[in-house]
């Protein structure tokens, strides 16, 4: 496994890892709200990495990554990160995977840079709306959470956030995961996760101008970010694969990661 540090925008320091076949197609792998890049293990460590080059960041304020203050609002700062672990890592034509959060900072990156230097997208129960016009597409339960994720006081916001684990999936997660998950999520401040939630944003519009092939996957029983998301998705941008997984809640690549690797494998290897 290599390691960088690569300086996104505004000079922000972020935590990249990559692993794989260096002569690979490269797939960037691009976590979700309160996660880390240690989410991707099950597809860093799996047999994906024979045939392309897996990188995966914490994003900005997560993981081993910086965690400023008040940096969190601004589109152009997170669609400069993803441009630099790009152009850092020379990754050629990368597939870039968002999860959850993840989609909205794909857009952010198409809005100011456009789909010339990707050759596809893997939106995995991703959102690209944030703020108001994302909140039909939401779960109930998990907008409860919201007040915990940003409070201060450290036994609401674990209480939280071990709520949003559990949520994540849909058949509970074995204690050693459970805990390796909330130990990732605990590293990020409040004020990161608040700062994530104060944006509002349509990308709508960037969506239905899309050329590159998009694979759209989603859990069926995602509580968190629901399917009809991915379905709106679907309707807007031209060339796509919808996939959706039964049984399965918002983590797919966790829950089950062999179709998921199986399907993300066919995906890169068609474009």
């Amino acid at each position: 496994m290599k390691t960088y540090k690569v300086t996104g925008g505004k000079g922000i320091q972020l935590h990249v890892e990559e692993t794989g076949n260096p002569k690979g197609k490269p797939v960037l792998f691009i976590h979700g709200y309160a996660q880390s890049r240690l989410c991707w293990k099950k597809q860093m460590n799996s047999k994906l990495g024979e045939d392309f080059r897996l990188v995966a960041l914490d994003i900005r304020g997560h993981g081993l990554s910086e965690k400023p203050k008040a940096a969190y609002t601004d589109s152009k700062l997170w669609a400069d990160d993803i441009n630099a672990v790009i152009n850092t890592l020379e990754l050629e034509q990368p597939v870039l995977a968002g999860w959850s959060y993840g989609g909205a900072i794909i857009c952010d990156y198409l809005r100011f840079y456009g789909e010339n230097k990707i050759s596809g997208i893997n939106f995995v129960g991703a959102v690209s709306k944030l703020g108001k016009p994302v909140m039909e597409f939401m779960g109930e339960s998990f907008l409860a959470l919201i007040p915990g994720f940003c409070s201060n006081d450290v036994e609401k916001s674990s209480l939280a956030l071990q709520k949003l684990m559990e949520l994540v999936v849909f058949k509970e997660l074995p204690f050693d995961e459970m805990f390796f998950m909330l130990g990732y999520n605990l590293l990020v401040p409040p004020y990161v996760r608040q700062g994530l939630f104060s944006r509002n944003l349509d990308n709508d519009d960037i969506l239905s101008r899309l050329r590159k092939p998009v694979l759209l996957t989603h859990g069926k029983e995602d509580l968190i970010v629901l399917p009809e998301m991915s379905k709106h998705h679907a309707e807007i941008i031209s060339n796509t694969q919808l996939s959706i997984y039964p049984n399965t809640g918002h983590a797919t690549f966790w829950e089950n990661p062999e179709r998921y690797n199986s399907e993300l494998h066919a995906f890169v290897s068609s474009i």
